[in-house]
């Protein structure tokens, strides 16, 4: 496991900062209303939604619908719907925009949605199919869960402004040019396997946890000096600190949730100045 992540400097809210840039849900069954924004089929007890009428926004897929779970996006689902700006995928759908019937070919679930800028993966999905988020110009970033196994040809070709990729669990397997246009860093965890320095064509990194000393949540909050900090949902992180950089003591444990996570130190008026750092327990 990585050890040490970041450190910087505070002194009298005058900081010297040297840090490593870096860059799921489930919805309980919606009102009737939002359920009518999906067109969809029963096939074996699950849903599959096959078609978007709704007016765009943020949209939450539903868990169930009619009792039944929701487990498959079909292709083309959401296809070029351009006012769609975040999704939340539930934690019960598990294939989202992959084939199903001999000599169908699949298309993308979500592309050309060039207007979405965040998506919710949930936990159980285990395919990515084809140009599945293709064309989404406006995404920046996306998280995929450690659930998914296989990213298909294109899934996120010509995503121009995607920045970076963090993957919570080990290497996925890919067909073709997934990243195929885009200039995104790949992030791992440190401590999953079937990385190198390059994956699908773009650099790869370890993703470690990233104190943020440009939000409004730095400084000297409640008489305390604190910051947050951003990692992978779930991960404990230990904050430690340092008058000289070479005597370190722990002065916190923060588990991540939500990405997110703020540490407080309440003793930073006892020193004149202090070093922090992060690392994994």
């Amino acid at each position: 496991m990585a050890q040490i992540q970041a450190k910087f400097y505070s002194c009298n809210m005058k900081a010297h900062r040297n840090l490593i840039p870096i860059c799921l849900f489930c919805a309980a069954m919606l009102p009737a209303v939002a359920q009518a924004q999906f067109n969809f089929t029963t096939n074996n007890g699950a849903i599959t939604i096959y078609g978007y009428t709704g007016s765009g926004g943020a949209v939450t897929i539903p868990s169930t619908i009619n009792g039944w779970p929701v487990a498959i996006i079909f292709p083309r689902a959401f296809c070029n719907c351009t006012n769609l700006t975040s999704v939340s995928i539930p934690n019960s759908v598990t294939n989202i925009g992959g084939n199903y019937y001999p000599g169908v070919v699949s298309l993308g679930a979500f592309q050309g949605c060039t207007s979405l800028t965040n998506i919710s993966v949930g936990n159980s999905v285990t395919y990515i199919g084809e140009n599945t988020f293709a064309v989404c110009t406006s995404l920046a970033s996306i998280t995929i869960p450690n659930s998914v196994t296989f990213i298909d040809s294109s899934a996120f070709e010509d995503c121009t402004s995607l920045t970076s990729v963090c993957f919570t669990g080990n290497a996925p397997s890919l067909r073709g040019h997934t990243f195929s246009g885009d200039t995104a860093t790949i992030y791992y965890l440190p401590w999953t396997t079937g990385w190198s320095t390059s994956f699908g064509g773009l650099t790869a990194v370890p993703w470690l946890p990233q104190a943020q000393t440009c939000d409004a949540a730095f400084g000297v909050q409640t008489n305390q000096f604190g910051f947050n900090i951003n990692w992978a949902s779930g991960q404990t992180v230990v904050v430690e600190a340092s008058v000289d950089l070479i005597s370190w003591q722990p002065v916190g444990t923060n588990t991540i949730t939500g990405g997110s996570s703020y540490f407080g130190d309440p003793q930073w008026t006892n020193y004149p100045g202090r070093f922090y750092r992060l690392r994994s327990p």
